[in-house]
């Protein structure tokens, strides 16, 4: 039988409806061969003219550049650091990709949506990108958000399991849980590699990240075009550029998208003990009144992932200091000792320092710059927006192709303010 390729299996994705793909993400399938990128064709030299330059080779850049070429539509993409790079809210090892969003039904159905392009891309990358580890959320019994998940899961017919602090414990021994809580699992989610799954991304596009430190536009009365810094030209602009945006676009944006200082860490299991890796753990969140920590089990040998959910102070991106703070680590050690007791003497193997990219609200940007009709802005990913990557790229393509289309107001330029008050969790 001759192997589907993966345009055909993307397209197929892109076809579901949203029930459909929401079952399919739940299918385990056979895993198929790997192709290689060697076996990708060399993206073609830039054009002198493209539909769309997209700005920032970030999870919503690319899957953005992604759709439009799909669509048929000439793209170059750009990044001043490349494709998911480290400095980046898109860079690292990994990610959550989960579907429950409590009451929150509009990130629920991105999710969802997102899930099955996921998983096409994973199935011929040359590495895994999607690890189907499952998805656990735990919290006080009389919390309302767990609540609100479970009923959408029930109601979307997404696979989950539901249990008492009984079922928690005799379920996960090699973690603590208390009497007064409550678990879900999301059999069907689990982890995204990050860093990994831009690059191939792109590649998957066939184009190449230009690496050019790409300036605001700067309208022209009677220019039809926007013009790029080689001489090219674009007839649409997409500033897909995370915690630089307020920096390309100060007089709109500042304030507006903050970025903040987030601490990761990463632990050494001990050896030849599976409890702490998948499948034996899955990815993880404990859901307390808000402070959420979160996790995942080891998934290529990158150790236990330990961080916290809330917001660390503001910074400048381009000189944080990368080195996590002896404060922080005593946290995480804390928090070991008190969920993890066997790894609460684990050694440090890694850690990095990243930054989330946050609206007030923690609602995503994706709205023209005023006063232009061809500049839109793509952003605001609040430390939850990776998993909806291909979800946010549809939808901006979406625009272009169809400029009727309204802006989801949540969504809007409109709606961001400068005071935070996240509500997206």
């Amino acid at each position: 039988m001759i192997e589907p390729s993966r345009r055909a299996m993307m397209a197929a994705v892109a076809a579901l409806p949203l029930a459909a793909a929401t079952a399919a993400s739940a299918a385990e399938e056979p895993r198929k061969p790997r192709r290689t990128s060697k076996q990708r064709r060399e993206p073609p030299p830039p054009a002198n003219h493209v539909d769309v330059a997209v700005v920032g080779a970030g999870v919503f850049g690319a899957w953005t550049a992604w759709h439009l070429v799909r669509a048929g539509l000439k793209v170059r993409l750009f990044d001043a650091h490349g494709a998911g790079h480290a400095r980046s809210s898109s860079g690292g090892e990994s990610r959550v990709i989960r579907l429950g969003y409590g009451s929150d039904a509009i990130y629920s159905a991105m999710a969802a949506e997102s899930l099955p392009y996921w998983q096409a891309l994973s199935a011929t990358a040359s590495a895994p990108i999607f690890h189907r580890t499952g998805v656990l959320w735990w919290a006080p019994d009389t919390d309302g958000y767990s609540a609100q998940t479970l009923a959408w899961l029930q109601a979307s017919g997404t696979a989950h399991e539901t249990g008492d602090a009984n079922w928690l414990q005799q379920r996960w021994p090699q973690m603590r849980f208390y009497n007064n809580e409550r678990g879900i699992l999301e059999s069907g989610s689990g982890a995204l590699i990050a860093g990994r799954a831009v690059q191939e991304l792109v590649a998957d596009a066939g184009l190449v990240v230009e690496r050019v430190e790409m300036p605001a536009p700067m309208p022209v009365k009677g220019r039809a075009n926007h013009h790029l810094p080689d001489g090219g030209t674009a007839t649409h602009m997409v500033y897909a550029c995370g915690p630089w945006l307020p920096r390309l676009f100060p007089q709109q944006l500042a304030g507006k998208i903050v970025a903040t200082r987030q601490e990761v860490f990463h632990f050494g299991i001990p050896a030849g003990d599976p409890r702490f890796a998948a499948p034996q753990l899955p990815v993880w969140s404990d859901f307390n009144n808000g402070a959420m920590a979160y996790g995942l089990p080891d998934i290529e040998g990158q150790g236990f992932k330990l961080a916290f959910d809330d917001h660390g102070p503001a910074v400048d991106q381009d000189r944080i200091d990368r080195r996590i703070t002896d404060a922080g680590l005593a946290r995480a050690r804390a928090y070991l000792a008190q969920r993890f007791p066997a790894l609460a003497t684990a050694p440090l193997i890694h850690s990095r320092v990243c930054q989330y990219e946050n609206t007030a609200s923690g609602d995503f940007l994706i709205d023209r710059l005023p006063g232009t009709e061809r500049v839109w802005w793509v952003g605001g990913g609040s430390g939850h927006g990776f998993k909806h990557g291909p979800a946010v790229g549809k939808r901006v393509a979406a625009h272009i192709l169809d400029p009727r289309l309204p802006v989801e107001p949540r969504f809007s330029f409109a709606s961001k303010g400068t005071v935070m008050a996240r509500t997206v969790f």
